[in-house]
């Protein structure tokens, strides 16, 4: 997200840059969070939070693609990528609590 970021600005986009780079990089920030959660519980609200934020970044880039920001090549490579993230980390929340019922 940090070179998308800078490749935007240089085609003078300066707002929805920022947001995509605010909620590109939450996603792993939050990830990083749930690695070292207090609980199971814990885990799953920070996964969730990092799943809302990957939603959001897939909308910032939809948005980035509507308005030319984005060529269709670039925003396929991203979005594609984006919607894989989101699957994992959904993966991830359904495991964890399928886990948690389980003890």
């Amino acid at each position: 997200m940090v070179n998308l970021y800078k490749t935007l600005v240089s085609r003078n986009e300066y707002v929805m840059s920022k947001q995509v780079l605010r909620s590109g990089t939450s996603i792993g920030a939050n990830i990083r969070e749930a690695k070292n959660a207090e609980s199971r519980a814990d885990f799953i609200h920070k996964m969730g939070i990092s799943q809302k934020e990957a939603d959001e970044t897939l909308y910032w880039l939809e948005l980035l693609q509507a308005t030319k920001y984005l060529s269709q090549e670039e925003f396929e490579s991203l979005h594609n990528d984006g919607v894989e993230v989101l699957k994992l980390i959904k993966s991830i929340i359904i495991s964890a609590k399928n886990n948690q019922k389980k003890t």
